[in-house]
């Protein structure tokens, strides 16, 4: 085994701590404010965004998880690191492309199909909108 990269017991401490304190707290808020702007085709592209920043930085995590891994840490430095990244990366990822993405497909879609019928070609040309 190398040297520590830091003191085992305070890296999982402070890590876990922040990893899933904030983090998830963050990640939870992003959710609920991506649950009330996506149906609504609002905010496309800030909080795509930060679910992309979210995979990002589950994909660091992950990376330095596998580094300290083969370097042979000690367990209380590469599992934060490696519990970090695979939840982000699987949980965001998914989420990104399962869900937040089609959310605003589906508000185009909505919206498009709304400009239609206003300019549809039964209307009269007084109610007709410019």
């Amino acid at each position: 085994m190398s040297q520590p990269w830091f003191d085992p017991q305070q890296f999982g401490m402070y890590f876990g701590a922040i990893g899933g304190g904030v983090g998830g707290s963050l990640a939870g808020i992003l959710g609920a404010v991506t649950g009330v702007l996506a149906p609504r085709g609002r905010g496309k592209v800030p909080v795509i965004a930060a679910w992309v920043l979210f995979v990002l930085v589950g994909t660091a995590s992950l990376a330095a998880g596998v580094v300290a891994l083969a370097s042979r840490q000690p367990y209380g430095i590469w599992y934060p690191l490696l519990l970090v990244g695979v939840i982000l990366e699987s949980v965001c990822t998914t989420l990104l492309f399962a869900v937040v993405l089609p959310a605003y497909r589906m508000a185009e879609a909505r919206k498009l199909a709304a400009e239609e019928i206003r300019s549809g070609p039964g209307m009269p040309p007084a109610i007709r909108p410019e």
